[in-house]
């Protein structure tokens, strides 16, 4: 269906804008904009219809004007009961959301939300949907695009699935560039040479990745080749967007390093428009800052060349732990401390994984109890016996409470390559458009094995009291090669991963058709109560940017740690416009969104 819609407006706007032609010229046509505020679309500056059409002619008609995705449910011309009917489930579908040029995973300004069965019906607006899109199927439209933002000095945004929970591809008044459809092919290399001929440390395989794929299509070319690479834990995420740029954890992170540190070389579409080769030759310092630095903020990466690693076996634990009884909440969180406790040397012995748990949640969390834990950790190129060996310590720590207060069910499996581990137990596309407040926070051997009463605190705020039905995500995706690549002097990731290990993942819903009050006091309560207790057992660590507070008031030193300097100075020297611009992001603290939601400049 929303191939169709974007088809649609395709051929309608095509038909009705008329075509003036545009300069392929990169050169900006006035710099000497005084950075007050990114031209809206009330504003006097604001491209006119004939400037949008030749903006449309220029990329071959591929501009589309937005719309809500809900607008079928609300009075006008586009209102269609059954289309209404329709979107409440698509909207939760990752496949519909990535194919749809403004879709939202994660609701974020919605002008337009879809009503609730009972409720009033509200306005809808674009709100922070982007007014214009650019369906760039080639590197030549991305330029084009960045080109048209920044020489009406307009908000620019960068989008290819849509995943993500900061807001980074929305924006009141802005031009979407979308790279959804950028798809110039995925090549294997059996052994990694630089496009240019720069020498690599990387004497192994390799993947050129070329345009908006997700981890999907790359995992079905890795494996045709019998190779591992390190990608999305959620096939439908994007390969070459804010996932890697971001850091990019992985089930096989701990084994073979970041998604951001896989990454030999790149194709960046920079603010000027110019389309250059990063890597640690040329544009070294664009190379390292898009390994880690967050994406949407240097450039638009139109292509990545990533490792390639041999094959391996994989040996999995599957975990339960629950309380028999409500009547043993807090043996259960004494048990939890102690798995927390044990992370580290799991994860020293070669353990990685995924865990979640939850106190009193409004559904089950283990068979019919409301309260439990479970995780699936795994070893690569190890034997059954060594897996056992390694949770032995913790298993007899267990035993005394196991069938009385708790009940701990322990299973392995092997399984003969990564990706028959993946497919089995680990890569399982996410469930989206869902509303809640989430906040993460890194924890490392000190925090997790210094004190066991001020872990045992943590726990139990970050728990929540009944009835908040607060979750929590355990990414143990640190630790062995990850440490190790604080070597990497090209890398731009936050240095809080190479000393962690632990990714805690805190989140908070409400029901749905909540007012504006409820809202905010969940958030504050992720904020300032869940993560501040994080916060307080580990306070010179930081958080994975990706999967983090987009209130954190310290989202600069916590998302970018001791590389913020390095980074902020590469955004001054490729972008001193900010052409490229999104929440959180670096240079971000140089703007404010005034009370009509344009962004401006505020030093």
């Amino acid at each position: 269906m929303s191939q169709r819609f974007i088809v649609l407006f395709l051929s309608v706007l095509t038909s009705s804008i008329v075509s003036l032609g545009y300069t392929q010229d990169h050169s900006p046509r006035d710099n000497s904009f005084d950075l007050g505020c990114k031209c809206g679309p009330r504003d006097e500056c604001w491209p006119t219809f004939e400037e949008w059409g030749a903006l449309n002619s220029s990329v071959s008609g591929k501009l589309i004007q937005n719309s809500p995705p809900a607008i079928s449910c609300y009075p006008g011309p586009q209102q269609n009961d059954a289309t209404c009917a329709a979107i409440t489930t698509e909207l939760t579908n990752s496949t519909f959301v990535a194919n749809d040029p403004v879709a939202l995973d994660y609701p974020v300004d919605d002008g337009c939300p879809v009503p609730l069965a009972g409720q009033p019906l509200g306005n809808c607006s674009l709100g922070g949907i982007p007014v214009y899109t650019v369906n760039a199927t080639c590197p030549e439209d991305v330029a084009l695009a960045i080109d048209f933002a920044r020489n009406h000095n307009i908000r620019l945004v960068v989008r290819n699935t849509g995943h993500d929970i900061l807001g980074r591809s929305t924006g009141y008044g802005s031009l979407e560039v979308w790279i959804r459809y950028l798809r110039q092919g995925i090549t294997f290399q059996n052994q990694y040479a630089a496009s240019d001929g720069c020498p690599s440390s990387w004497s192994g395989s390799a993947l050129m990745i070329s345009g908006g794929y997700v981890w999907k299509d790359a995992y079905s070319v890795a494996q045709e080749n019998d190779v591992v690479i390190v990608g999305g834990g959620d096939p439908s995420v994007g390969c070459i967007g804010g996932w890697a740029q971001g850091g990019g954890h992985s089930p096989a992170s701990r084994d073979f390093g970041l998604g951001a540190d896989q990454i030999l070389e790149a194709q960046v579409a920079l603010a000027d428009g110019r389309v250059v080769t990063a890597n640690p030759c040329q544009n070294s310092d664009i190379y390292t800052a898009i390994r880690g630095g967050g994406g949407g903020t240097y450039g638009v990466v139109l292509s990545t060349t990533v490792k390639a690693h041999p094959q391996t076996n994989v040996v999995a634990q599957i975990l339960s732990l629950a309380p028999t009884s409500d009547a043993y909440i807090l043996e259960f969180m004494d048990a939890l401390a102690m798995m927390y406790s044990a992370y580290p040397d799991f994860n020293d012995a070669g353990f990685s994984g995924y865990g979640s748990w939850a106190v009193e949640s409004n559904a089950p969390v283990v068979g019919n109890s409301a309260t439990g834990y479970n995780h699936v950790i795994a070893m690569f190129n190890k034997s059954l016996s060594e897996a056992e060996a390694a949770f032995a310590p913790v298993e007899t720590q267990f035993s005394e409470q196991n069938g009385t207060s708790i009940a701990v069910n322990v299973t392995y499996l092997e399984f003969p390559t990564y990706q028959a581990y993946y497919q089995t137990l680990s890569g399982n596309q996410g469930t989206v458009g869902t509303s809640g407040a989430v906040g993460s926070h890194f924890l490392d051997r000190s925090a997790l094995t210094k004190s066991k009463s001020a872990l045992l605190e943590m726990l139990n705020v970050t728990a929540g009291a009944p009835g908040q039905f607060i979750s929590t995500n355990v990414a143990l995706v640190s630790g062995g090669q990850v440490h190790a690549d604080a070597s990497d002097k090209f890398s731009g990731v936050n240095p809080d991963w190479r000393t962690a290990y632990v990714h805690n993942i805190v989140a908070g819903g409400w029901a749905p058709g909540s007012n504006a009050s409820v809202i905010a006091t969940k958030h504050h309560d992720i904020t300032y109560n869940k993560i501040g207790a994080l916060r307080k057992l580990a306070p010179d660590l930081g958080s994975y940017m990706n999967e983090a507070d987009m209130f954190d008031p310290l989202y600069l030193s916590d998302f970018y740690g001791g590389r913020l300097a390095f980074l902020e100075g590469v955004k001054e020297r490729y972008d001193p416009l900010s052409v490229f611009y999104c929440r959180t992001c670096v240079g971000s603290n140089l703007w404010e969104e005034d009370g009509e939601g344009r962004l401006c400049y505020r030093g």
